[in-house]
């Protein structure tokens, strides 16, 4: 049975705290991305375009790592390893401008004509901090 995310810990992902998302590269090796956030239920979140290294990897390697460190208080963070169970674009729009106002304070502004949103689910395998 997959861990369940305590509510402290829950709340590293639902403040707007910067994430370090590794993946595994072609030949095993890490690769590491400082991501946006966010949680459902306990599944972690990330929002990517289609075609990043980090979709391409997850594709061929579901396992990651996530690092979540509080930016008011860092001596404390959450690190999450599991698998990317599920990849989505629908509401991927909608949710990267709900990951922007979490962020910055307005909607998402980045947007490449024709690129497509993705959200990433990350079930947890294992659950330490917080």
């Amino acid at each position: 049975m997959p861990p369940t995310l305590t509510d402290r810990q829950r709340g590293f992902f639902e403040r707007p705290n910067f994430g370090h998302l590794a993946t595994l590269m072609p030949d095993g090796s890490p690769h590491v991305s400082p991501v946006w956030v966010d949680v459902d239920g306990d599944e972690i979140l990330v929002n990517t375009a289609a075609g990043r290294l980090k979709e391409r990897n997850v594709r061929r390697d579901p396992r990651v790592a996530i690092s979540v460190r509080d930016q008011d208080l860092v001596e404390e963070e959450v690190v999450v390893r599991g698998r990317v169970v599920g990849i989505t674009a629908e509401g991927a729009d909608e949710h990267i401008d709900a990951l922007s106002r979490k962020y910055t304070g307005k909607p998402f502004g980045s947007r490449t004509p024709g690129a497509q949103r993705l959200i990433l689910r990350i079930q947890p395998e294992h659950v330490a901090g917080g």
